[in-house]
């Protein structure tokens, strides 16, 4: 969508809450996506792990070095980065309905759309994003 914040201010109501709808739908679609491929990439690790030989520092730098596991890992973290990126908008929208005075649309007041994945992520290194 990528809209400006002065084209959204400049927007009726109707097509404001159109646009904020959309992106929601499209956020929460590609969050789905998003942890499909990360549960997906942990199952790839876990059986790599049990299927391989050797201690556990072998196995794990077995999988550590892994291209196919490097190459889902940033697959992965390029999903996040859109995610994110498509959470600003979410969150644009949301700040220019509450600037015209309305309450925010149900279900955003408080709400973390991230889920907690920056916590997550910050908690964690190497290339299980």
């Amino acid at each position: 969508m990528s809209l400006s914040a002065d084209a959204l201010y400049k927007m009726s109501d109707v097509e404001l809450l159109a646009a904020y709808v959309e992106s929601r739908r499209q956020f929460v679609e590609k969050k789905f996506t998003r942890d499909t491929h990360r549960a997906r990439l942990e199952w790839i690790k876990a059986k790599m792990f049990t299927g391989s030989s050797g201690g556990v520092t072998e196995r794990n730098m077995a999988i550590d070095v892994s291209e196919e596991i490097a190459r889902k890992g940033q697959e992965l973290r390029e999903m996040t980065r859109d995610l994110d990126l498509l959470k600003v908008e979410v969150d644009i929208i949301a700040i220019v309905i509450r600037s015209r005075g309305a309450s925010a649309p149900a279900g955003v007041q408080g709400e973390d759309l991230g889920g907690g994945d920056h916590a997550e992520r910050e908690g964690r290194s190497g290339s299980s994003d």
